[in-house]
Formats: structure tokens, C-alpha cells, sequence
């Protein structure tokens, strides 16, 4: 049976949508709660849950006597310190290369269970994406995620092995990029300033892709960064960053 979506949620995604898109920017007022009512056919209630929730995430801010507006984002664009291995490597004096391995689309009859649950995509979801392309020639309307594999060099070593994937609904030009050029970071950043963030480090053994990458031998140890970072109060990006275990060490001060 199709899931259906509440109607709040509804009206979440579609503030969202709007804020994207850049029809309502930072620091401008959105519809009523009035209008909103009668736009989705909801009570006053239902719609005040919505922007209640997103206040609550930081992407709305309501004033009292004033209205609703978008959230200004501050802090240089960004809430979220994101290291750039581009950077620190030439900070250290090293000299630094990007190669970019593979980047493709996915579309929504590819997610694994990961991905999905990352990005909070419902199979229903999924459902609906597909049939809304079923008449589309480009693959490109059909994503829902962009997926890049980039290995960063040191001093023409290989230093990081970077995975990751992006909403491609909300930087729908990411996947036309040359990341051995741009940094993928960066260009997120620049594109949709990240309000939070949280992230994993783990110990773990090389598959065989990541070590051919890495030019270690299979099953050796590393260290693995998993991060994912939102924008919008939903998630922008999630990307794993894989270090051989007797090259890279993270510290940092207290």
C-alpha cells in the first residue's frame, strides 16, 4: 500500500522547495500561515506544526507581529567548519593533485539501504520519482543523487580516497563539475551554505577498491571518515573519506 505522506510534511518539503529554488531568499518574509492554510487545503494548525518544525531546524525564523522569513545564514555561509584536504595539504608545503576515478547519476531504482536511509528517501518516494520520468530522455531529470570517487594525492602519493553523494535536487550542477580541479567541498559550500553537520571515524580494513585506490594492500588497516552535512534542514551530502592507517592521523586542539 502507497505510504501517504502527512500533510505537514508537505508543507515542509514545499517551503524547502521554494527556498532552493530561490523564490523566498534569507531574510525574507514566506506566505501567511493563512495563505499557506488555503493553498494545501490544511487548518491553521497543521500548517503552524510545519513551520514550527523548521524554526526548530533553523531554516525559518518567526518574528512576532512580523511574519515568517527565511532564516539569514551567518558565520561566512557556514555553521559547519568542513576540512578541506586540499587546503591542509598545501598549508603543509605539499604538493596536492585531485583524480577524479568515476562520477555518475543515480536514479531512484538504484539506492541500497544506506543511501535511502542517509537522505531520508522512502521507497514510496521513490516510486513517485520514477514514474515522473518514465516520458524523460536525460538522466540527468531523473536523479536523485550524484555520486563522485576522487582520489587526493600528496606529493604524488595517495593520501585520501573520497566517496561521496549529493542531493541532486538541491545542486543539480554538481555532477558537470571537474573535480580535479574544484574542490568538492568548496563548491557545496558555495552552493548551499551547511548549517550542522555530524560525522563518524572508524577503523577499518581496505575492500579491494579502496586499497587499489589507496595503493595498499587489500584488508590493510584505515581510517575512515564518515560525515554528513546538512543545508536547509535536510541532508545536502553524505561522503566517506578513506586514509591508509600509516599515512594520515587526525588531532587537533582542545
Amino acid at each position: 500500500m502507497t505510504k501517504t505522506i502527512p500533510a505537514y510534511q508537505r508543507i515542509k518539503q514545499a517551503i524547502l522547495d521554494n527556498i532552493h529554488a530561490g523564490k523566498w531568499q534569507a531574510g525574507k518574509v514566506i506566505s501567511t500561515e493563512m495563505a499557506l492554510a488555503a493553498e494545501f487545503g490544511v487548518s491553521r494548525m497543521t500548517v503552524n506544526r510545519a513551520l514550527k518544525e523548521l524554526s526548530a531546524e533553523r531554516v525559518l525564523e518567526r518574528r512576532q507581529g512580523s511574519g515568517t522569513f527565511v532564516a539569514q545564514q551567518q558565520f561566512n555561509h557556514t555553521f559547519v567548519e568542513v576540512r578541506n584536504i586540499a587546503q591542509d595539504l598545501k598549508s603543509a608545503n605539499r604538493d596536492y593533485q585531485a583524480k577524479v576515478m568515476s562520477k555518475r547519476v543515480i536514479t531512484a531504482d538504484m539506492l541500497d539501504d544506506e543511501l535511502r536511509r542517509k537522505f531520508a528517501i522512502e521507497e514510496t518516494d521513490a516510486s513517485t520519482d520514477l514514474k515522473n520520468t518514465d516520458n524523460m530522455s536525460s538522466n540527468h531529470k531523473a536523479a536523485v543523487l550524484y555520486e563522485v570517487k576522487i582520489v587526493h594525492f600528496a606529493d604524488g602519493q595517495p593520501i585520501q580516497f573520497e566517496e561521496r553523494w549529493v542531493d541532486a535536487k538541491k545542486v543539480p550542477k554538481f555532477i558537470e563539475q571537474d573535480f580535479s580541479v574544484v574542490n568538492t567541498s568548496d563548491y557545496l559550500i558555495a552552493k548551499s551554505p551547511l548549517e550542522r553537520g555530524s560525522y563518524t571515524i572508524r577503523a577499518l580494513a581496505a575492500p579491494d577498491e579502496i586499497a587499489t585506490a589507496l595503493q595498499i594492500a587489500p584488508q590493510s588497516p584505515t581510517l575512515v571518515l564518515c560525515r554528513q552535512t546538512y543545508s536547509a534542514g535536510q541532508v545536502l551530502t553524505f561522503v566517506k573519506m578513506w586514509h591508509a592507517g600509516d599515512r594520515y592521523q587526525f588531532s587537533g586542539e582542545l
